[in-house]
């Protein structure tokens, strides 16, 4: 788990989670279980999409597939359409289509970015249904500001504003076989990762990100964003982004903390997914992932 130096500035605005189109719900949950992850039962947002997600210790992954493409509104000026930036996310490929940092005042946020000179949009409130670990079912709300960089076409970034959090963090859903505390990184692969150091301060805080040799760290209350040339990426998890990565800048991966690294590599190899180990971490490369690269690295973290 990267952790800031004693020098860094730790943002307020900490890892929310990481938004991840799949062609395949089914496929994708049988994956992460497999994987050694408890899933939530699946989800259908209003406009087009579904879902099912990984809750951890106060972030989450979010597995998506699009499941009504009829309903999918398209992109108009000022707004900006979660489900057709999916849609077209996956006409491409599967990966992470969105990084996604925590908020608590979705409006605030927006005119903050807009002061800030970034790409914005007027913020999107809904709501959907969400069952509980007893089968009940209640309404979970939401109001996301979004950010775009058009350097970065396929990728989009947005604060998540919960109007309901005490019927969505459930600790039944945040136990984990693989022993799953966190997404503690999310890698970024750009050939220049210097020259986003503005957009990640206007995201984060002047003082977040941190410059290092071909990379750059940002820091938030809650992980590291790093931004890696695809040469530090490959020194890192050798071969792992593949022939089929795409052309840089996008979001490559992430990174899990787990408290025991042994239980991982037992359940991955219970499940007969394939695995490479690193530098004292886990990995599963893009093709096995669903096109994203998945880290495992123990960390003493938050008990469950």
């Amino acid at each position: 788990m990267n952790m800031a130096s004693q020098d860094a500035v730790i943002a307020e605005r900490g890892i929310d989670h990481l938004v991840l189109p799949v062609r395949d719900l089914g496929a994708a949950r049988r994956f992460y279980e497999g994987a050694g992850f408890t899933a939530t039962p699946d989800a259908v947002h209003a406009w087009g999409t579904g879902n099912f997600l990984i809750q951890m210790q106060g972030n989450f992954l979010e597995p998506l597939a699009v499941v009504a493409p009829e309903k999918i509104a398209e992109h108009r000026p000022g707004h900006f359409s979660f489900g057709a930036h999916n849609r077209d996310f996956l006409q491409r490929r599967e990966g992470v289509s969105m990084l996604v940092f925590e908020g608590h005042d979705a409006r605030a946020d927006q005119r903050e970015f807009t002061n800030k000179g970034l790409e914005t949009y007027a913020p999107f409130d809904f709501e959907r249904k969400a069952k509980l670990p007893d089968g009940s079912e209640v309404t979970v709300g939401f109001s996301l500001a979004f950010v775009t960089d058009p350097r970065i076409e396929e990728a989009a970034f947005f604060t998540c504003q919960q109007t309901a959090p005490q019927y969505f963090w459930k600790p039944e859903y945040q136990t984990h076989r693989n022993t799953a505390i966190a997404c503690s990184e999310v890698m970024l692969c750009a050939e220049d990762p210097l020259s986003f150091r503005g957009l990640f301060a206007a995201l984060q805080g002047e003082g977040s990100p941190e410059e290092a040799p071909d990379r750059l760290l940002v820091h938030t209350e809650r992980g590291v964003v790093s931004l890696s040339t695809r040469a530090t990426l490959d020194q890192r998890f050798p071969g792992g982004l593949g022939a089929d990565a795409p052309v840089s800048p996008f979001i490559a991966g992430y990174q899990i903390a787990v408290r025991n690294l042994a239980a991982v590599r037992d359940t991955l190899e219970s499940s007969g997914i394939p695995h490479r180990s690193e530098a004292e971490c886990l990995w599963i490369a893009p093709s096995e992932g669903f096109g994203a690269l998945i880290a495992f690295k123990e960390s003493a973290g938050p008990q469950p």
